[in-house]
């Protein structure tokens, strides 16, 4: 278990705000943590880790980590970090990048086996791609059987496909080793798929909490699809508009009704919803 209550003044993207947070994580949960930009999630995840200091109290498995009079070291919190831009050893192979954590031969051959880096384990980082480097992290990351494991946005910068992959194998990484993990991510069907729970962040505050399924799955009822996107053009189609939509990583067209031309405008966030009872759903080719 793990009891959060913390306080810590930001810069945030409107200015000062408090980071206020208050929460319980079980033991070997999944949880990811979403929210705009500058709310407050990689701090949160910093506090953490003992990267930066607040106020309030952290405590995990009963072990004080924060405290009022208390302050558990870094290396003593047995947390495992995985960041966005790898920060790897350069001059190190992949199989020494792991090592370095810990001398760990056994545990090493199991994480490479698990990844499908055997192959590359002499390779330096500078050969590899940017979905094994990311590997590579994420298995160092595991070498000391971290008790958290923390995740700020690993895959964003990796190709749909790759991503996809990597999901599966941070899933499997969090299973095998029953690790409680905390991600920050952007992406929902990455955090539908992964996460146990999912906490909605605002301006260093909680807004959601739950079940992913429960929040992400924004329909009214049963009864309809609901897609959120950014309107990019209205353009004229002989007598009817058309709306170029863009919904994740597809581009959509919509037609218009009188009312919604002249409401709508380019540039907007905007829903699609749609009846779900008659779907056309064919395979991906």
């Amino acid at each position: 278990m793990i009891k959060i209550n913390i306080k810590k003044q930001l810069h945030g993207s409107n200015g000062h705000m408090d980071l206020d947070l208050s929460l319980e994580i079980q033991k070997g949960e999944f949880l990811a943590l979403s929210g705009s930009s500058g709310s407050g999630k990689t701090t949160f995840l910093r506090v953490i880790a003992g990267l930066e200091d607040a106020k309030g109290s952290i405590e995990v498995d009963g072990e004080t980590w924060l405290g009022e009079d208390d302050f558990l070291a870094v290396q003593k919190r047995k947390i495992g970090f995985v960041f966005q831009d790898y920060a790897l050893f350069q001059n190190m192979s992949v199989e020494q990048n792991l090592l370095y954590v810990k001398k760990d031969k056994k545990l090493c051959k199991q994480l490479l086996e698990m990844t499908d880096l055997t192959a590359l384990r002499k390779r330096l980082p500078s050969s590899l791609s940017g979905g094994q480097k990311q590997r590579v992290s994420l298995c160092r990351a595991m070498m000391n059987k971290p008790r958290i494991l923390l995740m700020d946005e690993p895959l964003s910068a990796l190709d749909p496909c790759m991503r996809r992959k990597l999901q599966g194998e941070i899933l499997d990484l969090h299973k095998e080793f029953g690790t409680t993990t905390i991600m920050v991510s952007h992406d929902p069907s990455e955090m539908y798929r992964l996460a146990s729970r999912l906490v909605v962040l605002d301006q260093g505050s909680i807004i959601n909490d739950g079940a992913p399924k429960d929040i992400l799955l924004k329909t009214n009822g049963s009864h309809k699809f609901s897609f959120e996107g950014e309107l990019l053009e209205i353009r004229k189609v002989d007598v009817i508009f058309i709306a170029v939509i863009s919904i994740g990583q597809q581009i959509v067209e919509v037609v218009l009704s009188k009312n919604e031309r002249e409401s709508l405008k380019v540039g907007q966030k905007i829903r699609v919803s749609t009846k779900a009872f008659s779907p056309i759903i064919s395979q991906n080719k």
